[in-house]
C-alpha cells in the first residue's frame, strides 16, 4: 500500500504527545538502585572482673563525640549466667544492629551473649574468647600470666567471691595509670564470684559473627600470647598496643575507640 504522509505525520504527533506522559512513569523504575546499608551506630561496652562500667568513660567520650550511641553494661559478677543475662537485657534495649565490646572477663560474656539477634559483631579488648565447652580459667592455665605466677595476688572471701589484692592492683592491673587512680580502683573493686571464671561456655558468637581483637602488649592479668591465640582462632583482625597494661581501655582510650569505630564502620557502612 502506498505511504500516506498525512497519516504518518498524525501517528508521529500522537507518539510525541504520549511520550512525556509515559516517561515520568518509567524513569523512577530506571533510576532505582539498591538501598544503602543502614549505619551501625549502637555500641554496648562490657567490663571485666573486679571493675565496673565507669572505666569505659574515656572510650565512651571518644565514641559519642563521633556520633555513636553507646551503652555500658553493669554486670553484677555474681555468676556467669547473671552477667550474660545483664548484657542481654541491655541488648534488648538497643534500637537496631549493635557492636558488642568486652574487656577481660567481659570477653567471655560477649562470646555467649553475642548470639543475641541484635549483635552484628564483637570487639575483644585484652579479653578472653573461649569456645563452646571451654572456660577461661582452664585456658589461662595453658599460658599463665604474671598474675597467675604472683603468690597472693587473687584473694577470696569466705563465701567464694574473689578480688585482686589491693596492694598489688596498681602494679598488676593498671601500671600505666596514675597511681592515685589505680589505687582508687583497687579500693572500688566489684568482687567476682569465683565460679564466673570456670563456667564452661554454651555458645561462641565469634564462630558466626565478625570479630576484632586488641592485644595489650604488657598485660599482666592475661598473657598477651593467649589473647593473640584467641583472636587468631576467631579469624579476627588483631591490633597490638605495645606497652599497654590490662587497663588498656583506660590508658589508651583513643586507640581502643579507633578499633571499635573501625569495626562499627566495617559492619554498618559508616554514620550518616
Amino acid at each position: 500500500m502506498p505511504c500516506r504522509p498525512r497519516a504518518a505525520l498524525a501517528l508521529a504527533s500522537a507518539l510525541c504527545l504520549a511520550l512525556p506522559l509515559a516517561l515520568p512513569l518509567a524513569l523512577p523504575a530506571m533510576a532505582q538502585t539498591a538501598p544503602a546499608a543502614a549505619p551501625l551506630r549502637n555500641i554496648v561496652l562490657v567490663h571485666g572482673a573486679w571493675v565496673d562500667g565507669s572505666g569505659w568513660k574515656a572510650v565512651y567520650d571518644h565514641l559519642v563525640a563521633d556520633g555513636f550511641h553507646v551503652t555500658m553494661v553493669q554486670e553484677p559478677e555474681t555468676s556467669f549466667a547473671d552477667d550474660v543475662a545483664a548484657t542481654k537485657r541491655v541488648l534488648d534495649l538497643q534500637d537496631g544492629p549493635t557492636l558488642l565490646v568486652g574487656h577481660s572477663y567481659g570477653g567471655s560474656i560477649i562470646t555467649e551473649a553475642g548470639m543475641h539477634a541484635k549483635v552484628a559483631g564483637l570487639v575483644y579488648v585484652a579479653a578472653h574468647a573461649p569456645d563452646v565447652g571451654e572456660d577461661e580459667a582452664a585456658l589461662g592455665a595453658t599460658m599463665p600470666s604474671v598474675l597467675a605466677k604472683t603468690p597472693g595476688a587473687v584473694e577470696k572471701t569466705a563465701d567464694g567471691y574473689t578480688y585482686l589484692n589491693p596492694a598489688l592492683f596498681p602494679r598488676l592491673f593498671a601500671p600505666d595509670l596514675p597511681v592515685a587512680r589505680a589505687t582508687f580502683e583497687a579500693r572500688a573493686q566489684v568482687l567476682a564470684a569465683a565460679s564466673v571464671f570456670s563456667t564452661p561456655l554454651t555458645a561462641a558468637a565469634w564462630q558466626s559473627k565478625p570479630s576484632w581483637g586488641i592485644v595489650a602488649g604488657d598485660d599482666q592479668i592475661i598473657n598477651p600470647e593467649l589473647e593473640r591465640f584467641y583472636y587468631e582462632r576467631a579469624g579476627a583482625p588483631i591490633t597490638t598496643i605495645p606497652g599497654a597494661s590490662h587497663s588498656v581501655y583506660e590508658s589508651h582510650p583513643r586507640e581502643v575507640a579507633a578499633v571499635i569505630e573501625r569495626a562499627a564502620r566495617t559492619l554498618g557502612g559508616g554514620l550518616n
